[in-house]
């Protein structure tokens, strides 16, 4: 089991998100749970339009870097470029845990090192996995949602569409 979290503040941002969730369905595995879409203030670089976020739980075989391939090629289909870090973008799609997995190479770190400081993240990941154990931290999605000191603006914006994967 895999959670990602999906990001995107550039473009039709409902469509660009379906558009990922469906790839991810056919190239990363089947989706378990996904949260609603959020709207949310942008972080590490403020002066950007607002994001629309979500969080998926998915099943799949891949193994941690097998996913983030998929991942990054998803991407790149639907428009990412990369210009600067924290920048506004087509489609952004984290990963924030494998299982309980620890893991830490030059291109992948798992659990992922901001997830605890984003609101962002946490009210997403807090819907659908509240009692989800961070495996370095030791502290649930609602604890560390509790203790995070970013006071960024997270909206509640709709449902996930429904599908037939999910």
């Amino acid at each position: 089991m895999i959670i990602l979290l999906l990001g995107a503040n550039l473009g039709d941002r409902t469509t660009i998100l379906q558009r990922a969730v469906d790839l991810i369905v056919e190239r990363v595995g089947s989706i378990v749970k996904q949260s609603g879409l959020y709207e949310t203030a942008p972080w590490g670089v403020a002066d950007q339009p607002a994001y629309l976020n979500q969080v998926l739980v998915v099943e799949t075989v891949l193994t941690p870097e097998a996913v983030l391939n998929q991942t990054q090629v998803i991407e790149q289909e639907l428009g990412r470029v990369r210009l600067e870090k924290w920048g506004a973008r087509v489609i952004d799609i984290d990963i924030l845990y494998y299982n309980q997995l620890i893991l830490q190479t030059p291109r992948l770190i798992i659990p992922h090192p901001y997830l605890h400081q984003r609101r962002f993240t946490l009210v997403p990941l807090a819907e659908i996995a509240p009692t989800f154990v961070h495996p370095v931290l030791k502290k649930t999605t609602l604890e560390l949602l509790e203790e995070c000191e970013d006071k960024g603006e997270v909206i509640f914006f709709n449902s996930p569409k429904t599908s037939p994967f999910g």
